[in-house]
């Protein structure tokens, strides 16, 4: 029989992956992207997990990206004032499963992009409904027929709204800034470093070579909104490298974080993947891991046979219980970080490299 015919709507990471683990199985694929190509990087830095590394190199990406990340060694994790609490190697989280990578997300973005034949990728081209029967209405008004609509566009997906409905996305009460500084002239930083203030307040930094460091701050918040003033002030009292950091993080990226609370993410002739499908607090990193792993069962359940209902059966099956793990997980982490501060801090310092191993133990099996 011959292949399905499949649209992956959203040309990011997950769709971009998707895209190369199914030409490889020799799959017909259009992409669709509703922003223009200007070549522009997108977002900051993004931290890889191994098992997101792995991924990578299962789809034959992995060395490109290698060429572009900066190795993450070592986990460190300090008090506002920059005390540590815990710090250990990443080897002994993960083990045999691999290495762990930070890069500009625009950088693996590109690594993707390059590695998709360009003729299948349309940008410029919005989704405005998704039919039963696999129809697919443009923004333009042109229509196109597929076997299968793959929606890879984000936590605010068109497909997830046109054919899954429904809740949307939930409020984690947490607000976030983003930004890459330059970090030649700023000592104290080390390959992974997250720094623990008083109600709900992270710092994380994250070296991604070329005298660059990736820097995240969050915040508890009961509102979605930016608070009114400059942000860094939030962060007036931390200590060490921050203050010097903070100087460049005018122009960070603002977010609102939110989790999908969406647990079914087939139908006939459709499937969600990435934030489309479950959108995680970033606590466990995890969003870009799970996603790409998404793209890489997805294209192995497809090629297992030519009922595509079936294939997306065992695709839910196999994506629910790990994914259910990482929510479980990224809650207990937020609720921990909200402990009463010393509370919190004597718990690392005695069980910071247990509670990370436990975290992420049954993601070293395969996906």
């Amino acid at each position: 029989m011959n292949k399905p015919r499949i649209l992956i709507v959203g040309a990011g990471i997950s769709g971009l992956a998707l895209a190369k683990a199914l030409l490889d199985r020799g799959f017909a694929v259009d992409v669709v992207e509703r922003r223009a190509d200007d070549g522009q990087a997108l977002g900051a830095g993004l931290y890889l997990p191994a098992n997101a590394v792995r991924t990578l190199e299962s789809i034959g990406v992995g060395d490109e990206v290698a060429k572009r990340a900066e190795p993450v060694a070592r986990q460190e994790l300090h008090d506002h004032r920059g005390r540590p609490l815990a710090e250990f190697e990443v080897g002994r989280i993960w083990g045999d499963v691999g290495r762990c990578l930070a890069i500009t997300r625009g950088d693996l973005h590109e690594v993707l992009r390059t590695a998709v034949d360009s003729t299948v990728v349309r940008h410029g081209t919005e989704v405005s409904s998704v039919a039963d029967d696999g129809t697919v209405t443009f923004a333009d008004g042109a229509t196109g027929a597929y076997d299968l609509v793959v929606g890879a566009d984000g936590i605010n997906s068109a497909v997830r709204r046109s054919l899954f409905g429904g809740p949307e996305p939930r409020f984690l009460g947490q607000l976030c800034w983003r930004f890459i500084a330059d970090d030649t002239a700023i000592p104290g930083l080390t390959d992974w470093t997250a720094r623990l203030g008083g109600k709900g307040r992270t710092f994380l930094t994250v070296q991604l070579g070329a005298g660059r460091v990736y820097c995240y701050a969050d915040i508890n918040s009961s509102v979605t909104t930016a608070p009114t003033g400059d942000w860094r002030a939030l962060f007036a009292d931390f200590g060490g490298p921050v203050p010097r950091l903070l100087e460049q993080g005018a122009d960070a990226h603002f977010a609102a974080l939110h989790e999908s609370e969406n647990t079914i993410w087939t139908r006939p002739g459709a499937v969600l993947i990435g934030d489309a499908a479950h959108a995680f607090s970033p606590s466990m990193a995890q969003g870009g891991a799970m996603a790409l792993e998404d793209a890489l069962v997805l294209a192995e359940t497809l090629e297992t046979g030519s009922d595509l209902t079936a294939n997306l059966a065992v695709f839910q099956a196999r994506r629910a219980g790990r994914v259910a793990w990482v929510v479980a997980q990224n809650h207990r982490r937020d609720k921990a970080r909200n402990l009463p501060t010393p509370l919190r801090n004597f718990t690392l310092r005695r069980a910071g490299e247990r509670l990370f191993k436990a975290n992420h133990a049954p993601l070293h099996a395969l996906p």
